[in-house]
């Protein structure tokens, strides 16, 4: 009878600990294949035939379509260059250079993974509407208030995730330092 109990307890602390780490790494992600560049990370294997079995499920969890390895690469960031969380009720400032690529999107989402809302129905910017500077660099201002220039609304939420694309770009897979790939810098600025 002894035997059987800890038998019992030992099937259910594994049970237990196996869904929960398998529920943590679908619901946070996990960092197989992934690397950063500044406060960017991206997983260039999703849209792949190598993609790993968390990223596979995590994809199908949140239905969440990959760019295609051939296509391009996303680069997500939830935190600025400091390390501090995107907080849509402070300014933003994405300014910078990007990478070699066709065409480019920046695009601002709620945790949920959804367009955040915002009166103006302006949920990110493209490499063809960015207004630059003469040297080709450019700044975006993300703020629950209107600013001159590019401004991208924030709506005001409290925490918000950047989703930079890159498309029919050589940054992927052989890229893994910070040295040869020029990535926009994020820093926070006044909070309301």
């Amino acid at each position: 009878m002894r035997f059987l109990a800890g038998l019992l307890f030992a099937l259910t602390v594994a049970a237990v600990v196996g869904l929960g780490t398998t529920l943590l790494a679908l619901s946070r992600g996990t960092a197989f294949g992934s690397f950063t560049i500044g406060a960017w990370t991206a997983w260039p294997k999703t849209g792949s035939i190598e993609i790993d079995p968390y990223a596979r499920a995590t994809i199908s969890r949140s239905g969440a379509l990959p760019i295609g390895l051939g296509d391009g690469v996303a680069f997500l960031s939830t935190a600025d260059d400091d390390g501090q969380r995107l907080d849509g009720r402070c300014d933003v400032i994405v300014a910078g250079t990007t990478p070699q690529a066709r065409y480019w999107t920046l695009t601002l989402y709620d945790p949920e993974g959804r367009l955040v809302g915002n009166a103006r129905n302006r949920h990110g910017f493209t490499s063809q509407e960015i207004v630059r500077r003469s040297d080709g660099s450019f700044e975006i201002a993300i703020a629950p208030r209107a600013r001159p220039g590019n401004w991208l609304p924030s709506g005001g939420i409290e925490r918000y995730t950047l989703v930079f694309r890159l498309y029919d770009t050589p940054v992927g897979v052989a890229t893994r330092t910070g040295r040869e790939t020029p990535m926009p810098s994020i820093h926070r600025g006044r909070c309301s």
